[in-house]
């Protein structure tokens, strides 16, 4: 009796909000983020035209992250899956670990798009302080996440159309400033920027590969798609086809609009800590547009903040529900949200409010670095389950997914070694190498939380088997 409660209650009382259209769109928005309309900047000034290829070698690794949480899904879908995949495949202390630490990377993750949407705000209002900023759309988004799943599915629906509309505007105009030559940027609009100024790796292939930390931290949020399992209305057709489309929001959003840029203006005119579409429309002199790219990377930083609160709250509930958080936040309001524990994680994203106060121009980096690095585990446990359960399935000790991944485990395989490149790199490079140091201690925070956890209550530690009850 025990093992069923374990397995329903992530979902029990949750309400399914959320529609074929706004999954979709949930999906198109976690594809696009601050990591590209902020994060480029620095980027291109690193590595130049070849960042167009290593958003598409990071494209094509994420592709089979998806494709295995994916099968997953589709095996067993359930809020909280990455935790609960953990769980059942590598065991309970990796799902307890998985679990918190997907938590601290949208806390993170918040605060660096609040620090995104405060500089963005700098814009228009200068004399404004970024930490103001900052508070303001923390409070205004943690009213949203209360009310309704279906008001923050709306939300984000919208969000995430303004990213696209505008982005596909972006990348129509970019063509025809190419094709055309018209705008003040026509006469210096050529393919041939690609590699016209120092080659396609200007500054060698050593520091091309040093940018894929900042591409991946680009890439953070695309699984989203699997938190929403518990809340989606038809999983079974709404979430292949939301993984699916992924390579062409990849090859359209990413490496085609940074394509497009790269050719309307030449590599070394971007800089750090500007948006190299806000700096590319300034270029080619479209009256207000500028600012109106402005507006639309803010709305993108602010879907990110939004999606943050919501996956907190309920990764929160999923870990109260297996005994590995306080009890508390497994209450669900009158509106089915998980509000006690939205409330804690934007309690603990008003750190980043704190860090616009006291160290604004450092911000953005101190956290995109830790959310990489928490990002990169959550995807880790995601890859090696799914490699146990493709053997599980082969040894014929669990059912078949209908959504399986091509290739079997291989591609699996081969996003781990990526990963583990990726954190690599990351060690390697002095200015990241801090959040590695921030993973260390959080990791012996929850192995202390882990070992007072078992001391109180053994049980909650034990291996349990709540899956197989789910599918047989």
């Amino acid at each position: 009796m025990t093992s069923k409660q374990v397995t329903d209650t992530p979902e029990e009382g949750y309400e399914r909000g959320l529609g074929s259209r706004q999954v979709q769109m949930i999906a198109i928005g976690g594809a696009i983020g601050v990591g590209l309309f902020l994060g480029a900047g620095a980027n291109i000034a690193k590595a130049g035209p070849s960042l167009i290829l290593m958003y598409a070698l990071a494209g094509a690794i994420v592709f089979f992250i998806m494709r295995a949480l994916g099968e997953l899904l589709l095996y067993r879908p359930v809020s909280g899956s990455f935790a609960e995949y953990s769980r059942e495949f590598l065991g309970p202390f990796f799902g307890y670990f998985t679990g918190w630490t997907y938590w601290l990377m949208w806390v993170v993750t918040g605060m660096a798009e609040l620090t995104a949407a405060a500089i963005y705000v700098n814009y228009w209002f200068p004399a404004v302080p970024q930490w103001v900023t900052a508070l303001v759309f923390l409070v205004i988004l943690f009213g949203v996440n209360l009310i309704s799943v279906k008001l923050f599915g709306e939300l984000e629906f919208w969000f995430s159309m303004v990213k696209v509309t505008a982005l596909i505007g972006m990348i129509v105009i970019g063509l025809g400033v190419l094709t055309f030559g018209f705008s003040s940027a026509g006469d210096t609009a050529a393919v041939s920027n690609l590699w016209q100024f120092d080659g396609f790796f200007p500054k060698g292939i050593g520091s091309s590969l040093m940018t894929l930390q900042g591409v991946m931290f680009a890439y953070l949020a695309v699984e989203l798609v699997g938190v929403t399992a518990g809340e989606s209305e038809n999983p079974e057709k709404t979430l292949p086809k939301a993984i699916n489309t992924l390579p062409w929001r990849i090859a359209l959003f990413y490496v085609g609009a940074l394509t497009v840029i790269l050719c309307v203006v030449k590599w070394t005119e971007f800089a750090p800590g500007v948006s190299p579409f806000v700096a590319a429309f300034a270029k080619i002199g479209i009256p207000a547009g500028a600012g109106i790219v402005n507006f639309v990377v803010l709305t993108a930083a602010l879907s990110s903040c939004n999606s943050g609160m919501y996956s907190t709250g309920r990764m929160l509930r999923t870990l109260a529900d297996n005994g590995e958080a306080p009890k508390p936040f497994r209450k669900l309001s009158v509106t089915k949200t998980p509000a006690l524990g939205i409330t804690v994680s934007v309690l603990f994203m008003g750190i980043g409010v704190l860090l616009n106060y006291v160290v604004p121009e450092k911000a953005f980096g101190y956290v995109t670095s830790v959310a990489t690095a928490a990002g990169i585990w959550t995807w880790l446990m995601i890859l090696i389950s799914h490699v146990l359960y493709r053997r599980a399935v082969v040894a014929g000790r669990l059912p078949a997914s209908s959504f399986p991944a091509p290739g079997g485990s291989v591609c699996s395989w081969i996003a781990i070694a990526f990963l583990l490149f990726v954190t690599c790199l990351i060690a390697y490079d002095a200015d990241s190498r801090v959040c590695l140091y921030v993973m260390a201690g959080w990791a012996a925070a929850l192995g202390i939380g882990w070992a007072v956890l078992k001391a109180r209550n053994p049980e909650v530690t034990q291996r349990r088997e709540p899956e197989l009850e789910k599918v047989v």
